[in-house]
């Protein structure tokens, strides 16, 4: 193994982030709120961490790519270590979490649409009063969106 691959079987808060490219700032706040768990202490006060922190924080960060909170991460992490409820309770977040994906795409596509639209609309030149994207912007127009006559704006 390479020295940016070889855990070591106890480690200081800095190594751990080092390993798990999060800061020391970070791994406290995660003691903090219950999501690693307090490390023992050297006897010169600091904290040691084993192996297993490494892979508590990387399950941490995949769960955070994948839009979890750090209140379900919690409960992520709690639901693994249930041998007979844990899995059912896992795809039930995993679930609720894909279904508040699916609708924020379905928000952003609508987003998508009514920029598109907007910009199509908009002449790109003229004042400010011929573009339907301020217009729409400011609320004064409550109607569809029609592309504008470039020579009655952009004279």
């Amino acid at each position: 193994m390479s020295d940016d691959t070889f855990i070591p079987a106890r480690m200081s808060i800095g190594t751990l982030a080092k390993k798990t490219g999060v800061s020391v700032d970070t791994l406290r706040y995660y003691e903090r709120e219950g999501l690693l768990p307090h490390p023992g202490r050297r006897s010169s006060g600091y904290r040691e961490y084993d192996r297993d922190a490494v892979l508590q924080v990387h399950f941490i960060l995949r769960a955070k790519e994948l839009g979890f909170s750090l209140e379900d991460i919690a409960d992520l992490l709690n639901l693994s270590a249930d041998a007979e409820h844990g899995v059912q309770g896992v795809k039930a977040k995993a679930s609720q979490r894909l279904a508040e994906v699916k609708q924020q795409i379905a928000h952003l596509e609508c987003i998508r649409n009514r920029l598109a639209r907007l910009v199509d609309a908009c002449p790109g030149c003229g004042s400010p009063e011929c573009c339907p994207i301020l217009s729409d912007m400011w609320g004064e127009d409550e109607t569809p969106v029609a592309p504008a006559s470039p020579s009655s704006c952009c004279a």
